[in-house]
């Protein structure tokens, strides 16, 4: 495109002028010319930042003679910190100031490894909010922190054990275990902390917080005691998800749905990895009926699980089962008789009829067995083997071979039916792949019901925002389902439940009843609360093994930061926070709980708004995964890494041999050269770019580097427009207008205005993709094209640049932090300004820059200004250009020759414009032209510089092309009903059209009898 060149020259001349303004210094002579240009195009020094910590860069030096991400982005954020900028600014009384409170807890990053390019998207939203608002004047506060992540943690840790030295947890013990894991985390956090440091996010760091650190640990404890106390928490011994690779329980939205098309053979993790296991296919056998040669036939698509069966269930006006409803069948392999129960929940009209009821092993049977008061078997032992309660003969055999031997088992006691294919779904572990096992096991659960009620309730009444509206239907559709919440977890890592067995010596009390455990926020208030259940008999209390969810302890996380439950100041100013940031992905693990339990604890809903961004992929639409290799860290796409050390990183992890060979293919595939230097600014820019509210992002690589390209235009747009200012120049204090501009000084400042209006309006819908367009047209396609000071009025013109300068700097701030801060320091200071563009006032619309006749006047100006350089582009001429500005009206010559001498100098290598209104046979023989409007015609001379046969040619094309659409134009308006039928706007629009298409197709016929007539 034309501005695109033009940025391009402008870059050229920037890069020209700070070569000479060298030379000059040097005074080197002619015949060392060619050497030093020579010498200018050796590759700079590697950069090395020389300036102390939390020193401010020296800005005399200076700019270099191009952009460098490393360069421009070193020693900006130790200072900014050491400023103490990143801290709430408040009113003398501690208070918020008056233009308002702005506060983001950050989402905690786990501690289980590096951040990965979608914790980037994170950073550079959140952070361009707080920046944003901070520029705004008001007091915000952006919350670093850390989440011990109990699941993930633990189970790298383990597998890096496992890995490096052989050994098992187990082998190590609690403590020497903890030991390593805290180990991880204090490496891990490290690390990530560099990262976000390294991504500009202007953390409050002394306020820093790790959901296991003292004040957050008694947070959760008090959380676990309340609940307890309301009656919201409870023990009881019901179906959980159980991962036999993890040994833990875990939640169901911990679970993923694998779909089956029908049978599938699959590898298990725990096992022979060359050994498959059979899925998605019903068995189908036969039970004998006692007493009789009768059978009965049911289906299973688990036969492992007819072990732990305690019934049978048909439904209760099924004529074909009457006959047998309180009869039984006998089991064949273990000494257990099957009541046949009827139930309303079968359906008779599926299969057979009758259904095979294992209460212990599926939540459909356990709510059958509760109805009917059945016997719960679990066959099932925690490593998954099977325990007794199966049978002798399967007694220790790992689950899924059982199922193979109980499947041979049916078929030589002549039981077996048939099997086939099932589509189904397959419940798996989303932390380690394994098949997920309903099992029955004594866990402490929390009541969600009534919490979700009242979170509904306060939603619909306007007290929480969601957006996109998506997420919000997802919303309320899950608060209405919700389900009990089953906190506990059988791992080392995390907080470990304030619950006690009271064991009173002497007597066999159920360790499964609720009714003889106490909780206590301290073992003290346990005892006596021991004491009083105990009632003067002999006890010892048994703290309960298990840790809680994760998600117990970072649903606190925006008011546990701020010191919940101690009635702290941060608690009363900064809390509720204004906004939550996240992926959808995690509405339902994390912000749904925040919300419930925000609302139970502090009787507050912990924020205004939640904002749900998208998920980042590859270029290729697939998840993020690094056994595919494209899992990206955002130091590298900061830094640039070459392939070989993309490949390198692999062998960090705990991927198998199998797994690298593959993430490296992946890797080679997607990026052949490495991943190039892009910086910062380039990145966080990119990512707000994409940013446009759907649900998924497809990432490449190549976009984020074509923004690097954009910081780059703003580096030496800014420099060459440096060079416009004499060093005593002084901008005046306050950017306003003295009503001696131009009109491309007023066009320029209405522009610079429209995009303050444009980027602050999208930022409060939080429509980042749009916000950044609007910088970036200014920028691109408005200021880089006209930065060009009229000598006649050199003073306001400068004035005005500077402006333009200073605003759209500060307009990108929130975006690109680093350049951003880097130029702004270079401009001519006014005596009004703060030390920093960060915390320097945000342009906002005004009035007195507004000015729609600028606008429309030099809209006209602009556009035939690009149409003669795209024509002299067209032509490939760089020099002795003649433009002819053909226009139709006196107010339109008048215009443009004031403006005459603007076009020639925004043209490069232009000697002439003349405008002419009188018959366009004034235009010169010999000239291409390119239409503008219905009553404005560019032409360029080119007689002598091209070839006349291929312009009459490309002509003719031309003049078909228009004829052609003018035909199509006609027929639409010399529709029978078209001024009745047809909008006034789309009328007016369509009678513009046809003006232009008639104006360009007489230009054409002229251009081609000219071309004609040279021949």
């Amino acid at each position: 495109m034309p501005a695109k060149k033009e940025a391009k020259r402008l870059e050229k001349e920037a890069k020209l002028a700070a070569k000479q303004l060298k030379q000059a210094a040097s005074a080197p002579a002619a015949e060392k010319k060619a050497k030093v240009e020579k010498e200018k195009k050796t590759e700079e020094p590697t950069f090395v930042n020389t300036t102390p910590k939390g020193e401010k860069k020296d800005m005399s030096q200076p700019m270099a003679t191009g952009y460098n991400p490393q360069a421009v982005e070193a020693a900006w954020y130790d200072w900014w910190e050491a400023e103490g900028f990143f801290k709430p600014q408040t009113a003398p009384d501690g208070s918020g100031k008056l233009e308002g409170i702005f506060v983001i807890p950050f989402p905690p990053p786990n501690v289980t490894g590096s951040l990965h390019i979608g914790h980037a998207l994170t950073v550079a939203i959140q952070d361009g909010l707080i920046r944003w608002n901070r520029m705004l004047g008001k007091t915000t506060l952006f919350v670093p922190g850390f989440d011990h992540a109990g699941i993930s943690t633990q189970s790298v840790v383990e597998r890096r054990l496992f890995k490096h030295e052989g050994k098992t947890r187990h082998d190590l013990g609690r403590e020497a275990f903890l030991d390593k894991v805290m180990d991880w985390k204090n490496d891990y956090q490290s690390r990530i902390t560099n990262q976000l440091r390294r991504l500009g996010g202007s953390f409050d760091w002394d306020r820093v917080a790790f959901t296991m650190n003292p004040s957050l640990s008694k947070a959760v404890i008090e959380n676990f005691c309340r609940l307890h106390e309301g009656g919201i928490l409870y023990r009881d011994n019901r179906l959980v998800n159980w991962c036999v690779r993890l040994n833990t329980t875990l939640s169901n939205l911990e679970v993923d749905q694998k779909q089956l098309e029908g049978r599938t053979l699959l590898n298990v993790p725990g096992y022979d990895p060359k050994e498959k296991f059979e899925f998605g296919v019903i068995t189908s056998f036969a039970y004998s009926i006692e007493g009789s040669d009768e059978k009965i036939i049911v289906a299973t698509t688990r036969p492992e699980t007819m072990l732990g069966d305690s019934a049978i269930a048909v439904h209760p006006v099924d004529n074909r089962y009457k006959h047998l409803h309180g009869r039984y069948a006998k089991h064949p392999f273990v000494d257990r008789r099957l009541p046949i129960i009827a139930d309303e929940m079968v359906e008779k009209d599926f299969g057979t009829g009758a259904v095979k009821i294992t209460p212990a092993h599926d939540p459909n049977d356990y709510e059958v067995g509760k109805r009917h008061n059945l016997e719960f078997i679990s066959i099932l032992n925690d490593d998954g083997t099977l325990n007794a309660n199966a049978g002798e003969k399967f007694n220790g055999m790992k689950r899924f071979h059982a199922r193979r031997e109980v499947v041979k088992a049916l078929m030589e006691a002549k039981l077996f039916i048939e099997t086939k294919d099932n589509p189904m779904q397959i419940p798996i572990c989303s932390k380690s792949g394994d098949i997920i096992e309903p099992i029955l096991k004594p866990q402490w659960w929390v009541k969600c019901k009534p919490l979700a009620e009242e979170a509904i309730k306060r939603s619909r009444a306007g007290e929480l925002k969601i957006t996109p509206g998506q997420s919000e239907a997802d919303w309320y559709r899950w608060l209405d389902n919700i389900q009990d919440w089953c906190i506990s977890r059988q791992l080392w890592w995390g907080h470990r439940c304030p619950a006690y067995f009271i064991r009173i010596e002497g007597e066999g009390n159920d360790i499964n009843d609720g009714k003889n455990w106490v909780v206590g926020r301290t073992l003290e208030e346990a005892t006596e609360r021991a004491e009083v259940l105990a009632a003067g008999r002999s006890f010892t209390l048994e703290q309960d093994e298990d840790v809680l969810d994760t998600w117990f302890s970072s649903a606190l996380w925006p008011f546990s930061i701020m010191g919940w439950p101690e009635k702290t100041s941060d608690l009363e100013h900064y809390y509720p926070a204004s906004l939550l940031e996240t992926g959808w992905d995690i509405l339902f693990f994390w912000v749904a709980r925040m919300v419930l339990l925000g609302i139970y604890l502090t009787d507050r809903v912990p924020f205004g708004e939640v904002l749900c961004h998208a998920m980042i992929r590859d270029a290729h639409g697939r998840k993020m995964s690094k056994s595919l290799g494209n899992v990206i860290d955002p130091l590298d796409v900061i830094r640039g890494l070459p392939l070989e050390d993309l490949h390198q990183k692999l062998y960090e992890g705990n991927l198998d041999d199998k797994e690298i060979a593959k993430a490296i293919a992946g890797q080679k595939k997607d990026f052949p050269k490495g991943i190039p230097e892009c910086g910062t600014d380039g990145l966080r820019f990119a990512l707000c770019a994409y940013s446009g509210g759907g649900r998924d992002i497809n990432l490449e690589i190549l976009r984020v580097e074509g923004y690097r390209k954009f910081c780059n235009k703003v580096f030496n747009a800014t420099k060459f427009a440096m060079l416009k200012f004499e060093p005593d120049f002084i901008p005046i204090d306050a950017a306003k207008l003295t009503g001696s501009e131009t009109l491309v000084e007023r066009w320029i400042l209405h522009k610079l205005n429209f995009a303050a209006g444009e980027v602050n309006k999208c930022l409060e819908v939080r429509n980042f993709m749009a916000a950044t367009t609007a910088v970036y047209n200014f920028w691109l396609y408005e200021l880089c094209d006209c930065i060009y000071p009229d000598p006649n009025v050199r003073t306001s013109a400068q004035q005005t640049l500077h402006t333009c300068l200073d605003y759209g700097l500060r307009l990108l701030h929130p975006f690109m932090p680093f350049v951003t801060e880097e130029l702004w320091q270079r401009l001519p200071r006014r005596s009004t300004d703060l030390p920093s563009i960060m915390v320097s006032r945000y342009p906002t619309f005004d009035t007195d820059f507004q000015s729609a006749d600028a606008e429309e006047k030099f809209d006209l100006v602009f556009a035939a200004l690009r149409a003669g350089r795209s024509l002299a582009a067209s032509y490939n001429l760089q020099s002795n250009i003649q433009l002819y500005i053909h226009v139709q009206t006196p107010e339109e010559k008048a215009l443009f020759e004031s403006q005459s001498s603007t076009i020639g100098a925004l043209t490069k290598g232009c000697t002439k414009v003349e405008v002419i209104q009188e018959s366009s046979s004034q235009i010169p023989a010999g000239c291409g032209s390119v239409v503008v409007s219905s009553s404005v015609v560019v032409y360029l001379q080119v007689q002598g510089l091209v070839n006349l046969e291929a312009e009459v040619a490309k002509c003719d094309k031309k003049i078909d092309l228009v004829r052609l659409n003018l035909e199509k134009l006609y027929r639409v308006i010399s529709q029978p009903d078209y001024q009745i039928t047809v909008p006034e706007a789309v009328q007016l629009s369509n009678e513009e059209k046809r003006k232009t298409l008639e104006v360009e197709f007489s230009a054409l016929q002229e251009s081609r009898e000219m071309f004609a007539k040279l021949q």
